[in-house]
């Protein structure tokens, strides 16, 4: 029967049967509880956190005769000796037991008692006569052996009265029968840390008795581990005359159990104050320290595993931490789908093949395991791995039990390694996140004596669920980062358009932290007049929210630069664009973040190669940095202007002439602003780099990440560096024609000529139909002064411009209409056309293809 039910012995029990074995405990000064062995935990049934740092007089006087036991029973109760008291167990029946104190001192020199409660079977009263009072029932209150009763009958007269016996004095045979009777491991050692009394609980550890032990060293009957730590703490005590404190873990004798024991080493002085001897006491502290190393183990897990986004590395560290604290060798194997960044979907029929993520073993190169990270292993049908995904519950195995026989016998190249090794234990654990199981980890015991318990496989249990769960979380994460960087990938441009004004080089560096892509990006835009469009630009935020709210912005921008509209302008419109996006976005939704948080930067810049002037705005963003030749670099003084995203507030337009050859450095504040910099100090690092001598625009791309990026960048970034050109007088053509329709054929003549000299004679019929056309439209429907200019790029440019703004617009002729074919005939014969506003008028143009593409 257990601790909860009736006396297993004694009378009434049907069968003798041997006592339980006494409990201890250790209490300070004012008599709070400081250590409790599991004997006691076993006798009273309270655990030790359930009794750490309360009064033991609460626990051993629960009821009548409280308050005095508080008053007068805790000197009596911790005075050096033997008493008998009755204690209630905590399911309230009487426990009654004969207690012995004995006094000592913890590490720090304070007092405390070490107190032995052995249980025993009181002697059932007689009955007495019929109309005899029963005698009242003891009160559970500590107390000495009783005195006989006055009304009981007494040799002698009977009207004699009983002389009172004195108490019972402690003598030489007290402390005989205090060490004799004692199961709590104790010992009195000389000057020459040599034994001379030791307690029946200590040689029953030991595995001897007390003859042969006394005249011992601690070197002498401890292990090699033990020994020399107990008989260092028995001369430090003994030259200090301080308590010494210890603890130590192993087997006391050969064959006996790994435990823990907390080991204190007291000076015992003589009357004048000389220290002779120690006493040493021990007590059993195997499960308090196994509950604190699991509770160490669970936090580390909790702390380290985790702590990266990488599911290789999640299960690595996991296998990492449990190795030498729990199991002696780890295997983590998890569905090939779960690399894939899918949702695995685990097969219950045949056998499995899974891929090993992790390994790890205390001896040098993991010898146990039989495939490396990175390879598939197989198991069988119904071996426990193969159970264990089907069911999603843990297993524990001891060799040669009939699941690991059964597993040995279908896989007898792992049989090999069982019996190599000698594995005597195993667990097999589920790694399940969300209802899904994602793989198994198997820890084995071949080192370590002790197979593993419920408690390991429950403690095995939490740490594969924590670890499950990081790499649930990894996994996703994987699949969403993917996601995102396809998209955005697809987004940013696959290849730069070409175009003649600037020469140019671009990295976009994707985040690599927890909170994903970012929403940088970059585009280069061919114009109208061989111009060209740079942008850089970032929406705040990460995920796959930012990046498909850049891919919006970017079509936007591409669409308003073909309006041919100022970068002022452009970012207005932009603005408005954003604006609106913040008014519909859908802030119901748990996973979106508030409509405050859709905001973007961006930077805009046009160049002219014909006249070499730039024109950029900016909505938030930082400045282009400029490197004339020959000169240091600078940032351009343009107003940053407020993030798209603000509403109602202008955008500031900056103009500047950009001398032939000199480099332009667009960028996002990823490049320049990290954790350890602020934005000042990178725009500063920036210059510098740019300032160094003059390179390729693809060299001093790799330059600018490796000086200013960290291995592993916090945030996007998007870098564009550009190198402008300039078209020489030679090929730029310009005349200022008369409103008159006469002008046509003037027109028409010098663009021939003008081609004959450029050595294009190829497109000289279209040049002439198109040119034709745009004259004639700008003298019959605009204003004066006409201009036609040719521009000799990759394409020849046509312009023609007028004061009058009003657009062109093709429209349908009927059969027998004069006119409205011009502009029909300019979109057929050239690649494309156009309207550019000015201030004051506007210009038609067109683009006509050059064999070759070349100029």
């Amino acid at each position: 029967m257990d601790m909860h039910g009736a006396a297993p012995f004694g009378p009434g029990s049907g069968v003798p049967a041997d006592p339980p074995p006494p409990g201890t405990a250790v209490v300070d000064a004012q008599g709070n509880v400081a250590a409790w062995s599991t004997e006691a935990e076993h006798l009273l049934g309270y655990a030790w956190h359930e009794v750490a740092g309360r009064p033991v007089l609460r626990l051993l006087g629960l009821e009548a005769g409280v308050a005095d036991a508080r008053t007068a029973g805790l000197p009596a109760l911790l005075a050096e000796g033997g008493t008998t008291a009755t204690l209630l167990h905590r399911d309230g029946r009487p426990v009654h037991v004969r207690m012995r104190t004995w006094p000592s001192r913890d590490a720090d020199g304070r007092a405390r008692y070490i107190l032995m409660f052995e249980p025993f079977e009181p002697e059932e009263r007689q009955p007495g006569r019929p109309d005899e009072p029963r005698p009242q029932e003891p009160r559970p209150e500590v107390t000495r052996p009783e005195e006989p009763r006055q009304d009981e009958p007494q040799p002698g007269r009977p009207d004699e009265p009983r002389p009172e016996e004195p108490p019972p004095e402690a003598g030489p045979s007290t402390t005989d029968e205090a060490f004799a009777q004692s199961h709590l491991p104790m010992a009195v050692w000389d000057s020459d840390l040599r034994i001379v009394r030791i307690s029946a609980g200590a040689a029953r550890e030991l595995g001897s008795d007390e003859s042969r032990l006394r005249g011992l060293r601690a070197t002498d009957i401890l292990p090699p581990h033990i020994g020399p730590v107990v008989e260092d703490g028995l001369r430090r005590a003994l030259e200090t005359g301080r308590p010494t404190q210890l603890q130590v873990r192993g087997s006391v004798r050969r064959g006996g159990p790994e435990r823990v024991w907390s080991v204190t080493v007291s000076p015992l002085r003589t009357p004048a104050g000389l220290v002779r001897n120690m006493q040493v006491t021990a007590l059993d502290i195997t499960e308090q320290q196994l509950a604190r190393e699991r509770l160490a183990l669970l936090n580390d897990v909790g702390k380290q595993v985790g702590s990266t986004l990488d599911v290789l590395r999640t299960a690595q560290k996991m296998a990492d931490l449990v190795v030498g604290r729990l199991a002696d060798f780890v295997t983590v194997d998890l569905l090939d789908a779960l690399f894939r960044g899918v949702e695995p979907q685990p097969s219950t029929t045949g056998a499995v093949a899974l891929r090993r993520a992790a390994q790890q073993s205390v001896l040098p190169g993991v010898p146990e395991a039989l495939v490396r990270p990175g390879d598939v292993d197989e198991y069988p049908r119904s071996t426990p791995p193969v159970r264990c995904l089907a069911t999603g519950r843990p297993s524990l195995h001891r060799t040669p039990a009939d699941g690991i026989r059964a597993w040995q016998e279908a896989d007898p190249e792992r049989s090999v390694v069982v019996g190599a090794f000698g594995v005597h234990s195993l667990m097999v654990i589920p790694l399940r996140a969300r209802g899904i199981t994602l793989g198994v980890a198997l820890l084995g015991r071949h080192r370590r004596t002790e197979p593993f318990e419920e408690d390991d496989l429950l403690l095995a249990e939490e740490i594969g669920a924590r670890a499950a769960l990081a790499m649930d979380n990894a996994r996703r994460y994987t699949h969403e980062r993917d996601t995102a960087l396809a998209l955005q990938r697809s987004l940013l441009p696959q290849r730069l358009a070409a175009q003649g004004a600037v020469e140019v080089a671009y990295r976009y560096l994707p985040a690599r932290t927890r909170a994903g892509l970012g929403g940088d990006w970059f585009d280069v835009i061919p114009l109208s007049g061989a111009r060209v469009a740079l942008v850089v630009g970032d929406v705040a935020g990460h995920g796959l929210r930012a990046s498909a709210t850049m891919g919006r912005l970017r079509t936007v921008v591409r669409t308003l630069a073909d309006v041919d509209l100022p970068p002022d302008e452009l970012l207005v419109h932009l603005d408005d664009l954003v604006t609106h996006l913040m008014a519909e976005e859908d802030t119901t939704e748990p996973q979106l973040e508030s409509a405050g948080d859709l905001i973007a930067t961006c930077l805009y810049l046009v160049y002219d190669p014909v006249s070499r002037r730039c024109t950029a705005a900016a909505a938030g963003h930082p400045p282009p940095a400029v490197v004339p030749p020959g000169e240091p670099a600078s940032f351009v003084d343009i107003a940053p202007g407020p993030p798209l995203g603000v509403g109602g507030l202008p955008f500031e337009r900056a103009e500047w002439e950009l001398p032939p050859d000199s480099l332009l450095a667009l960028y996002t504040d990823g490049l320049v602003e990290g954790t350890k910099q602020d934005l000042g100090r990178g725009q500063e690092a920036l210059r510098q780099c740019l300032t160094q001598p003059p390179r390729s625009l693809e060299e001093t791309c790799d330059l600018l990440v490796r000086s200013l990026l960290p291995a592993q960048p916090q945030d996007d970034v998007a870098l564009l560096l550009a190198r402008n050109l300039a078209l020489d007088a030679d090929r730029v053509a310009t005349w200022d024609l008369p409103s008159e329709p006469a002008a046509v054929g003037d027109a028409r003549a010098a663009v021939l000529g003008r081609l004959a000299q450029w050595r294009m004679d190829d497109v000289a019929f279209t040049a002439e139909l198109v040119v034709s056309e745009l004259v004639t439209n700008a003298i019959r429907y605009g204003q004066p002064p006409v201009q036609l200019r040719l521009i000799r790029d990759t394409a020849l440019i046509c312009e023609v411009s007028d004061n009058s703004s009003s657009a062109p617009h093709m429209r349908r002729a009927r059969t027998f209409d004069e006119g409205g074919r011009g502009l029909l005939l300019v979109a057929q014969f050239a690649q494309r056309w156009g309207t550019r506003h000015h201030p004051v008028g506007k210009t038609i143009w067109a683009e006509i293809d050059l064999p070759g593409g070349q100029p």
